[in-house]
């Protein structure tokens, strides 16, 4: 076992056994609750045993170690077994070498894994998620979903591989710069023309209708100097139970999108607090944040990338026999998430953090605490969410802070504000 072999060994092996660990403390804890239990904080919201958000919380556990056993073996087997060196060499005998064989290796590669997950996601969501009464989808809109998802990731997917394949061989020792940059430009460009372009290909999308709620809304993003250039609703119905809202574009083309069945599931009061929530996170400066922060890490990334891809013995290690800028962007793209495993609780933190500000912001703008309370507990209640995770777990895994959480801090913030 050489150098490589050896931390990749490590690096995975810690990674599973974190993540076992971790599910397993929290399977426990869960238990813990249905047997009466209180949970170890004292912001713990109230847990009934025997309720259905305790039970869905625990099939989702079980779920989680299942899949993390499954892409661990998966992982393994595609590393270790010899397979991929085979494959190449059959590839190259088949289809020759070339900008585009060399590119469609890779992607083939990648496009496999993400169908040998399809089972998965089909008990996730015909099993799971339809026993605890969120699924709403076909299975004929199902197999949509997942053949559209192939042909957008062939279509954005293959000329990226191709671009940094020509990088790695072009432009030396500093390709990754050039690569760094052009990924962080991509996915500006990617997030201007999503909302236009690419979420309409899987979702209808359509302006709210005149009404009470919309010029509320409008007025809203008057007050805060928002620039918004529409509300619309998306048929999240068609596919699931689940509710949310989120925005899309950039600089005057931001959109507001609220799910239709956020719209059935609160008032106006609190879909004001949903849309003031988020727009806190784009006036404290959140996105930018997190834009800047991820490429920041893309940029440490590709600079390991850079240096590792000249390093005979990470292919050796793995079986090919020689170097391949197409071999680099398999392997590096397969170990792309073991190695960001471990930057989870710092993105999660920062994440929460945010959460906490928003919702500060969004009580400042509306002047009340009432309306977001309201509208976070029966969020929660409807999702089945109001069941808190073990500390551990929300400190490595959830990017939300929990229910008592939230209402902690924005009791404490209105009071503060009413001595000022």
């Amino acid at each position: 076992m050489n150098v490589w072999s050896a931390v990749g060994a490590v690096l995975l092996g810690l990674r599973v056994a974190g993540e076992l660990w971790l599910e397993a403390l929290n399977r426990r804890h869960f238990k813990r609750l249905a047997a009466g239990e209180k949970a170890p904080s004292a912001n713990s919201t109230r847990v009934v045993p025997g309720s259905r958000a305790l039970d869905y919380a625990l099939a989702r556990c079980r779920f989680r170690q299942a899949t993390v056993a499954y892409e661990t073996l998966l992982l393994v087997g595609l590393l270790w077994s010899g397979v991929l060196p085979r494959a190449w060499s059959v590839w190259q005998q088949i289809f020759g070498t070339g900008p585009l064989a060399d590119s469609l290796f890779p992607w083939c590669v990648f496009a496999l894994v993400s169908v040998a997950w399809w089972p998965w996601l089909w008990y996730e969501r015909f099993d799971l998620e339809e026993r605890f009464g969120f699924n709403t989808t076909r299975p004929a809109t199902w197999w949509s979903d997942r053949f559209k998802g192939l042909v957008l990731a062939a279509g954005l997917g293959i000329p990226v591989i191709a671009a940094i394949i020509h990088l790695i061989r072009q432009a030396g020792p500093w390709w990754w710069v050039w690569g760094w940059t052009g990924a962080v430009a991509f996915a500006l460009i990617l997030g201007w023309l999503a909302p236009t372009w690419i979420l309409p290909w899987f979702h209808r999308f359509d302006p709210l209708p005149e009404g009470a709620l919309r010029e509320r809304l409008q007025q809203l993003a008057a007050r805060m100097d928002f620039p918004l250039r529409d509300i619309q609703v998306m048929d999240g119905s068609r596919r699931t139970r689940h509710s949310n809202a989120f925005f899309t574009g950039w600089g005057r083309a931001r959109r507001v999108v609220l799910y239709d069945t956020l719209l059935n599931q609160l008032g106006p009061d609190e879909l004001e607090a949903v849309v003031a929530h988020e727009m806190g996170h784009a006036r404290l400066g959140h996105l930018w944040q997190l834009w800047t922060l991820t490429a920041i890490g893309w940029g440490l990334g590709f600079a390991v990338a850079g240096w590792i891809v000249q390093q005979p013995d990470f292919y050796r290690t793995f079986g090919f026999s020689e170097p391949h800028p197409a071999v680099a962007v398999l392997l590096l793209g397969l170990w792309a998430g073991p190695a960001g495993w471990w930057l989870l609780p710092w993105i999660h933190a920062w994440a929460r953090r945010c959460e906490f500000q928003a919702d500060a912001f969004a009580v400042r703008a509306l002047g009340s605490v009432e309306p977001l309370q309201r509208a976070l507990e029966r969020l929660h209640r409807d999702n089945l969410a109001d069941v808190p995770s073990h500390p551990w777990y929300r400190f490595w895994h959830e990017s939300h802070p929990t229910l008592p959480e939230r209402i902690t801090a924005l009791t404490a913030n209105a009071r503060a504000g009413a001595k000022r």
